[in-house]
């Protein structure tokens, strides 16, 4: 698996310990987990599947905020090109989604492009992002394709604070080499063991001591318990805490690209354009400030998406 924390919260979200997600997970409706949600107009079905011309499509997400926002980006920016769109939110883990999409219940999901690989080819080595979709185009049934990946990624970071990085002149994980070893390193229970060689062989890193610092990682580093810590590229606490993600340039934390995964039968061409739109315009600052206003500020992710595709054109 390429991110090792996303890999931890399946616990939380549920059933699948590849399940690759993660982050804090919302409640749901409970019940059937394809119940929760609003919708827009009728539910999906009839002939012609569940979208295309004149029927619906069916946008859902799995049940962490995140995911939830969007779902209801892509759900938004689809009804602002005229298709008619269910919303069937906090669904559950990939395991429920993905069997969901397949079936024709659901049309749309936002997904995490390398999550999605490794859960599909556990053995897969594609790293970039180009390679990642390539495999994905291989790998996925011929009734399921991406779209465009966008170049937000919740991934996977080694983070310093702003002082570290200017006192040391830090940009990327190679220039943490020269000062490793006066420095501790934080992050979830796992992290050491899966990474710990990894950064020996690929970066030449030997850090002076590993702690389990888990969901407190970016706390750790705002109090100098720890120099470098694994956080998530849209954590809002990097904002919060001025915290810097170093650069990867070797890819020990592959792809993680916010991408569009859909049932082909259910989207023509007005969705696809709709959703690709979406894609071009979300990056990783643009989703971590808006991850601060659903998480932070504790506002409707519902709103949140509005303002950011009225904002871009897209509402």
């Amino acid at each position: 698996m390429s991110t090792i924390n996303r890999s931890r919260r399946v616990a939380v979200l549920g059933t699948l310990a590849a399940l690759a997600l993660g982050a804090t997970a919302c409640g749901s409706s409970g019940g059937d987990p394809l119940g929760g949600g609003s919708s827009s107009s009728a539910p999906a079905g009839g002939s012609g599947g569940p979208g295309g011309s004149g029927s619906t499509v069916v946008v859902g997400s799995a049940n962490f905020p995140e995911n939830v926002l969007l779902g209801s980006i892509y759900s938004q920016a689809l009804k602002a090109k005229g298709v008619k769109v269910q919303e069937k939110f906090n669904i559950g883990s990939r395991e429920v989604l993905y069997g969901q999409l397949q079936s024709g219940n659901l049309t749309v999901l936002p997904e995490y492009n390398g999550s999605l690989l490794a859960y599909l080819d556990a053995k897969s080595t594609a790293v970039t992002t180009q390679d990642v979709n390539a495999a994905l185009a291989k790998t996925l049934p011929a009734s399921l394709g991406i779209l465009d990946s966008s170049p937000a990624e919740d991934k996977d970071s080694l983070s310093v604070t702003q002082e570290t990085a200017d006192k040391y002149a830090l940009k990327s994980i190679a220039d943490l080499a020269a000062k490793a070893g006066e420095f501790t390193i934080g992050g979830p229970p796992e992290f050491k063991s899966r990474r710990e060689q990894q950064f020996k062989d690929v970066y030449g890193l030997t850090f002076k001591e590993w702690k389990p610092t888990a969901d407190t990682t970016a706390n750790a580093l705002k109090d100098g318990s720890i120099q470098v810590g694994n956080v998530f590229t849209t954590d809002p606490k990097i904002a919060q805490y001025k915290l810097v993600p170093l650069a990867d340039p070797k890819d020990v934390f592959g792809a993680q690209n916010v991408t569009p995964l859909v049932n082909k039968a259910g989207v023509d061409a007005t969705a696809t354009a709709a959703l690709n739109a979406v894609s071009a315009k979300l990056d990783t600052a643009g989703l971590m400030a808006l991850m601060k206003r659903v998480s932070v500020d504790k506002e409707d992710p519902s709103a949140v998406a509005k303002d950011w595709l009225k904002s871009n054109g897209l509402g």
